[in-house]
C-alpha cells in the first residue's frame, strides 16, 4: 500500500514538471503608446528682411520633437521622403527659384502607432542652368540620347571619393541588351525647364544592389528587368550645384535631380545625377548609388 501510494506521488511529480516544461514562455512587450506633444519647426535658412525666403541655398532646419517616439518619417514636400531617428535634419531644396512645400512628418512609436504632422515653407533656391549645358542637352528643342556602347568604359564604377571609373570599365558592347536599346530625350520649354523622356523598350539594366529600389524581390540572370518607363511621360528635370565634394578639375559641378525612379539607362537606386563632362554630342554622368560607390555612364546623341 505504501509503495503504492509512493509510485502515485511519482506520477503526479512527473507530471507536474512536464506540464511545466511545456507551458509557452510570455512575453511583455510593453504598452503601446502613440507619440504625443509633437512639436514640428522649419526655419528656411537666411530669411531677413531683403530675403523672406531664404538666402538662396534653398536650405531648411528642420527639427521635430514628441513625447514616446520611437522614430521619425519626414516627407519633404518635393518627392524625397527620409527616416530621421533624431528628428533633426538640415535639409537642402533644389528646385530653382521660390516654391512653397509642405513638409509632412509622421511620428513613429512603439508597435509602428504613429501621429502625423505638416508645416508648410516656401522657399528661394538661386540656380540658373548654364547656358553651354542647355544647348548641349536639348540643342535647340530636343535631343535623343543613347549609350555609348562602342567606347570603353560606357559604363563604370570606382570609389565615393574618385570622379573616375577606378574600379570597373565596361567593354564595348559588354553589358546585356537591355542596357543599350534606351533612348533618352531631353527636351526644353521657352523658359528653359528641361524635361526628360526614357523610353527603355520595356525592359532597364539594374544592378544587383538595387533590385529592392525598383520594387523587385531578387536579383535576376542577366541584369534585365521589366520595367514600363513611358508611363511616366516626361519628367522635369530639377537642376542645382553638385554637392558631392567635386571640383572644377573633375567636374561640371552641376548636377540634375531625375522624379520618380530615376532610371537614365542604367538603375542604381538613385535620382541624382551629376555632369561630369560634356560636349554637343557626349555626356559623362556620375551618380551615387545605392551601394554608396560612384556609377558612371557615357552617353551619346542617336
Amino acid at each position: 500500500m505504501i509503495n503504492n501510494i509512493k509510485s502515485l506521488i511519482l506520477v503526479f511529480l512527473i507530471t507536474g514538471i512536464t506540464i511545466s516544461s511545456c507551458k509557452k514562455t510570455e512575453y511583455s512587450f510593453g504598452d503601446l503608446v502613440s507619440p504625443s506633444d509633437v512639436v514640428l519647426t522649419a526655419t528656411v535658412v537666411g530669411v531677413n528682411v531683403a530675403n523672406p525666403n531664404g538666402n538662396g541655398t534653398g536650405k531648411v532646419s528642420i527639427t521635430t520633437t514628441a513625447s514616446h517616439a520611437v522614430t521619425y518619417k519626414i516627407d519633404f514636400g518635393d518627392g524625397i521622403v527620409k527616416l530621421v531617428p533624431s528628428g533633426t535634419i538640415e535639409y537642402q531644396y533644389l528646385t530653382p527659384g521660390t516654391n512653397e512645400f509642405t513638409i509632412i512628418v509622421n511620428v513613429i512609436g512603439t508597435g509602428g502607432i504613429t501621429s502625423t504632422l505638416s508645416k508648410k515653407v516656401k522657399v528661394f533656391v538661386d540656380f540658373q542652368i548654364p547656358t553651354a549645358i542647355l544647348s548641349s542637352l536639348a540643342g535647340t528643342g530636343s535631343k535623343v540620347w543613347i549609350a555609348d556602347k562602342a567606347a570603353k568604359g560606357h559604363f563604370g564604377n570606382g570609389p565615393i571619393s574618385a570622379y573616375e571609373p577606378f574600379w570597373y570599365n565596361a567593354d564595348p558592347n559588354s553589358r546585356p541588351g537591355c542596357a543599350y536599346d534606351d533612348e533618352m530625350t531631353f527636351s526644353k520649354d521657352a523658359n528653359n525647364n528641361i524635361f526628360v523622356t526614357v523610353d527603355n523598350k520595356g525592359t532597364s539594366d539594374i544592378i544587383a544592389a538595387a533590385v529592392g529600389f525598383y520594387g523587385f524581390s531578387a536579383a535576376v540572370t542577366g541584369d534585365c528587368y521589366t520595367l514600363n518607363t513611358l508611363s511616366a511621360g516626361a519628367k522635369k528635370l530639377v537642376f542645382s550645384n553638385a554637392n558631392t565634394g567635386s571640383t572644377s578639375a573633375n567636374s561640371t559641378q552641376i548636377q540634375f535631380f531625375v522624379p520618380g525612379n530615376g532610371i537614365l539607362n542604367w538603375g542604381t537606386g538613385t535620382n541624382y545625377y551629376e555632369i561630369i563632362s560634356y560636349t554637343q554630342s557626349t555626356m559623362l554622368l556620375r551618380t551615387i548609388g545605392i551601394d554608396g560607390n560612384s556609377w558612371y555612364q557615357r552617353l551619346i546623341v542617336k
